[in-house]
């Protein structure tokens, strides 16, 4: 484990990207890039599950902590992703205390959850060290809930409240969406409803995250209060980068 959540406690503002290519060599590159963390999407990324193990084991010698999006917050799709090494688990479109419970049943092991145990997992070093993975899992796994619906922003306290959800994970997408401005972040609406998460989680003393794709909206977010900061995906640097290429190459063709 990398501390993730440890540092997240302290205080730290970390910085991530989503990994949605499926590709273990991609999650590799941007796990030796700098990033704190990184997320590898199994809602909307081409990846499969399999795919997930390869991606954990290219970043598993870089310093960058692995985060995993399931699609639901079924407790297989959680116990799955944990045993194979993944740091932390994000889920969608929790939409209330008893979506955010129940996210945090499938994080943890009996008492504290309902996580099922099996030992011989990658996450323990196949049995050999089963019993400080145990002792230590509450500490090391992060739950994120991801608020990106209208009925989660009438519950924000219960969620915020909920013992096992560290941090509240904004989706401007969906969020903007749901609230019929697709698209218009800084409409008054979003704009409130960003307040409004960031508030509650300041009063229950837990972390807000965001994802965007232009580093001129970095300093807004951080004077909410947002300390856990995604900004792009390694399709993106990857389309960004051959389309930069691609157009200087073109401008330098002879005429």
């Amino acid at each position: 484990m990398k501390n993730l959540k440890r540092r997240l406690q302290n205080g730290e503002t970390l910085h991530g990207c989503w990994l949605n290519t499926g590709s273990s060599l991609t999650a590799e590159i941007v796990g030796l890039a700098g990033f704190d963390w990184v997320l590898i999407d199994l809602e909307h990324g081409a990846g499969s599950e399999k795919d997930v193990l390869y991606q954990l084991q290219a970043l598993e010698h870089t310093p960058t902590a692995a985060i995993v999006r399931v699609e639901s917050s079924e407790s297989q799709r959680i116990h799955r992703v944990l045993d194979m090494g993944a740091e932390g688990v994000m889920c969608p479109k929790i939409l209330n205390p008893e979506g955010a419970k129940k996210l945090v049943q499938g994080l943890h092991y009996p008492p504290f959850g309902g996580r099922g145990v099996a030992k011989m997992v990658r996450a323990t070093g196949f049995g050999q060290h089963f019993q400080e993975y145990y002792n230590n899992s509450r500490d090391n796994i992060l739950g994120i809930a991801q608020i990106e619906t209208v009925e989660v922003l009438n519950h924000l306290d219960a969620v915020a409240n909920t013992d096992g959800v560290d941090v509240l994970f904004i989706g401007p997408a969906d969020l903007s969406m749901e609230l019929g401005i697709f698209g218009q972040l800084d409409h008054p609406r979003f704009r409130e409803a960003v307040k409004e998460t960031c508030e509650a989680a300041r009063k229950a003393a837990k972390a807000v995250g965001v994802l965007f794709f232009n580093t001129n909206e970095y300093h807004a977010y951080h004077e909410l209060g947002i300390r856990f900061i995604a900004c792009g995906s390694d399709a993106t640097f990857v389309a960004e980068g051959a389309r930069e290429m691609a157009k200087k190459l073109h401008e330098l063709r002879p005429s």
